[in-house]
């Protein structure tokens, strides 16, 4: 887990970082951050359950919303035949831009879970490690 917790710390930052051009900042930067923040915690073994269920709060509900959105994910896949999304941004394809931004929010909900089973799986063991002597 420390592997994937560094891969996903770096893609976030960077993600975060990318945003700077983006027409939505505000919202895209502290959302990436915010997962970068958690896997740097998951790194140093700090397991706060609160922060990550906080953050599959807001990620969750917003990866709904991009999912069924007109111009969202499922657009993309029926109305355009699920066209490469990696091209250039353009004003005239909107379901570019909001399914690249479903599939960033499900790569934060991936790291977020797989942190909270992890580490909720390493306190239950040291709990009972600690009970047992």
């Amino acid at each position: 887990m420390r592997l994937f917790n560094i891969v996903f710390l770096i893609l976030f930052v960077l993600s975060a970082a990318l945003q700077y051009n983006d027409p939505d900042p505000f919202l895209w930067m502290p959302l990436y951050l915010y997962g970068a923040f958690l896997c740097f915690r998951a790194l140093q073994n700090r397991y706060n359950r609160t922060l990550f269920i906080i953050g599959l709060a807001v990620y969750i509900p917003f990866a709904i919303y991009l999912f069924f959105e007109k111009d969202g994910v499922l657009s993309w896949m029926n109305d355009h035949a699920a066209e490469n999304i990696v091209q250039s941004m353009k004003a005239t394809k909107p379901w570019i831009e909001e399914t690249r931004e479903f599939f960033g929010l499900l790569l934060l909900i991936i790291a977020l879970t797989a942190n909270m089973i992890w580490l909720s799986r390493k306190s239950q063991k040291l709990h009972l490690a600690i009970g047992t002597e």
